[in-house]
């Protein structure tokens, strides 16, 4: 057994995992951040992403012992004060799922795509959600969700924490959340 510290969603865990422990699994069992679905187990749908000190990473992908000193955001992890965050208020609002399975994972993806990508066309969100299956549905809606999300994230739109800087939005690296 190996332990491991890390932040998830703000707090702080240390724990005793199995070196093999995928992180997925370490999130739900020990963790109890059931939000964050097993989809594949293979890294194909991304049913299972989560932010890893920032970005996306599909966490089925990525060992416990990896995420050692580092910081986990999951789908629980969003809301703030009883609120959604904008991109799970966007993907409520605009129908932007059926089943729900993926919906997790494709939340925190659009959220990383909107960080690096703050106002993106139809073709750049597929193409930034391209890893993250659905299986119920055309896509159209996620897509119009992500859009709406991005217009609400604009600077000046809501909550600090929760805006796009307007640094990235003219494209000058460094921006994001």
């Amino acid at each position: 057994m190996t332990r491991i510290t890390v932040t998830v969603d703000g707090v702080k865990y240390t724990d005793e995992v199995e070196p093999r422990t995928l992180l997925v699994h370490y999130l739900r069992e020990q963790v109890g951040k059931t939000g964050t679905v097993v989809g594949c187990d293979t890294s194909n749908c991304g049913a299972c992403t989560v932010h890893l000190d920032g970005q996306s990473v599909k966490s089925c992908s990525v060992f416990a012992v990896q995420a050692d000193g580092s910081e986990v955001t999951t789908i629980e992890g969003l809301a703030r004060d009883g609120r959604l965050h904008p991109v799970q208020q966007a993907f409520h609002d605009n129908h932007a799922l059926q089943c729900g399975f993926c919906t997790p994972g494709m939340i925190m993806q659009a959220i990383d795509l909107l960080g690096d990508n703050p106002n993106p066309d139809d073709e750049q969100v597929r193409h930034g959600l391209e890893g993250n299956l659905c299986r119920c549905t055309g896509y159209q809606n996620i897509v119009k969700a992500v859009r709406d999300a991005a217009g609400k994230m604009s600077p000046g739109a809501g909550p600090a924490a929760e805006q796009v800087s307007s640094q990235a939005r003219s494209g000058v690296s460094g921006g994001g959340q």
